[in-house]
Formats: structure tokens, C-alpha cells, sequence
């Protein structure tokens, strides 16, 4: 289902449901699950590929394991939805906890430079962020602490966790290096000099498997090229992750590519 789909879905049962207002505390307890009742104001832009995205993983869930996941977090859904406005709401409680709406609702955007390697890691690493955010999800602040510092002062956090926190410094690596999953034989790409151009970055890509379309432009901040390409089949756009995304080509970013 499209994700416009759903956004005239819900929009045509919104009058049935009402309002939900913004959740003051996610990290109720228990108590106060079982007697309160909290509700959001839905008002993100479910066009957006990050709200798409979110969706997506959310969509194969049945009803009860949405409900069970928001009561989780303090938020007891009203029995007059559907289960499609439903999933919307944990999506929106989803993108709310991970820190990627702004207060108006809508995602955050991508920040042209990043303050940390860190910060970067989270909006350039689907694994890592997946990894991060589990270990919030768990409210183990003590190896968020030690992932945060172990990718800003990598050398300083090894001595420092060698012994205590081995297991979780090698889940994080793996993490770090894991390749963003593959869906399509179409990806999005940012990261080559720019350059290059169009016709050398096809030649180029094009060693992986055979092209059926490429488009490109120069970054506003960045002497690099952005764009889609999409390849005949899946197993080249996978070869093309495996071997381009993160690499370190020296124009002051990482080279980056992901399905769409």
C-alpha cells in the first residue's frame, strides 16, 4: 500500500477518533499504564521517506503486538481506531522516541556537517542506529554511554571497556560495518567527486552490472555528486552497497548508498 494511501485513510476517520495530544513521559510505569490513558496529536507528513520507512516496519505487526508495544511505552490506544490508525500512532510514538520529529511533527532533517562521529553514525548507519536504539529501548544508559564514547574517542573507550564491556564494543563494531539492507535494484547515493561526472560514475558503477537509468547533481555543501541509479537487477545494486557505502573517498564525507 502506498503510503498517500494511507495518509487518505486516516484522514477520512480522524473525525471518529479525535486528537491525541503529545505524551509528557514516555517512561511510565507500570501502574500508571494500566489506569491512564495517553493521547497523541498524529500530525506528521506521511509522505516523508522517514515516516515511509517507519511505516513500513510497522505495517507487518498484528494488533496486538502494536498495543502491546505502545502500552509499553505509556500510551493506551483509543478503541475507537482502526487498526490502520493504529500502526500510525506507534509509528509517530516510534519516530518521537528515536529523537527524528521535530516538536511540530515533522522529521527531522538531515544535517548538512555532523557534530560527532557519533551523531553521524546514527543518521549514516541504519545497523548502528537499529543497535543504539535497542539499547534505549532497554533504558541501559550505562552501554549507551560507552557506544557513545567509544565511537567519538575509539582508542580511549577501548582501554577503558576492554574487559567489562567486550561483548557489547563487538556488537557495536559489527553494527558499524554491517551494509544497509538491499530491497530494490535502486539506490540513492551521495559521496563521489563530483569530478567525475555523470558519464565516469556510470562507467563506473557499471563494472558492478548492467544500468538501466542514472541521475545526478553536485551537492550545494559538498564538491560531491548525489543521485539514483538503478540497476537490472538486485544482486548488482547489493554488490555496489557492499563495496561503495562508507567508503572514505576524501572530499569530507563518507561515500553513502541505500535502497530505495
Amino acid at each position: 500500500m502506498r503510503i498517500g494511501a494511507v495518509l487518505l485513510s486516516f484522514a477520512g476517520s480522524a473525525c471518529l477518533t479525535g486528537a491525541w495530544a503529545p505524551v509528557s513521559n514516555y517512561h511510565l510505569t507500570r501502574r500508571h499504564q494500566a489506569t491512564s490513558t495517553t493521547r497523541m496529536n498524529m500530525a506528521i507528513d506521511y509522505n516523508d521517506p522517514v515516516v515511509a520507512e517507519e511505516f513500513q516496519k510497522v505495517q507487518p505487526l498484528s494488533w496486538d503486538e502494536v498495543e502491546e508495544e505502545l502500552m509499553e511505552s505509556g500510551i493506551r490506544a483509543p478503541q475507537t481506531m482502526n487498526d490502520m490508525e493504529l500502526k500510525l500512532m506507534l509509528v509517530e510514538m516510534r519516530l518521537r522516541l528515536a529523537g527524528k520529529l521535530e516538536g511540530n511533527g515533522k522529521p527531522k532533517q538531515r544535517p548538512t556537517t555532523f557534530s560527532s562521529k557519533f551523531e553521524e553514525a546514527m543518521w549514516t548507519k541504519p545497523a548502528f542506529e537499529a543497535f543504539y536504539n535497542e539499547l534505549k529501548k532497554r533504558d541501559d544508559h550505562n552501554s549507551m554511554n560507552v557506544v557513545a564514547e567509544y565511537l567519538n574517542t575509539p582508542d580511549i573507550a577501548k582501554v577503558r571497556y576492554a574487559s567489562s564491556y567486550a561483548q557489547l564494543l563487538q556488537d557495536c563494531e559489527a553494527a558499524l560495518l554491517a551494509p544497509p539492507p538491499v530491497n530494490s535494484p535502486t539506490l540513492v547515493f551521495s559521496g563521489f567527486p563530483a569530478n567525475m561526472g555523470e558519464n565516469a560514475l556510470k562507467m563506473t558503477l557499471e563494472a558492478l552490472g548492467p544500468i538501466v537509468d542514472i541521475e545526478c547533481t553536485q551537492d550545494d555543501d559538498f564538491p560531491v555528486l548525489r543521485g539514483k541509479v538503478t540497476f537490472e537487477d538486485i544482486e548488482s545494486a547489493k554488490k555496489a552497497v557492499a563495496q561503495y557505502n562508507g567508503m572514505d573517498m576524501g572530499m569530507g564525507t563518507l561515500l553513502e548508498m541505500s535502497s530505495v
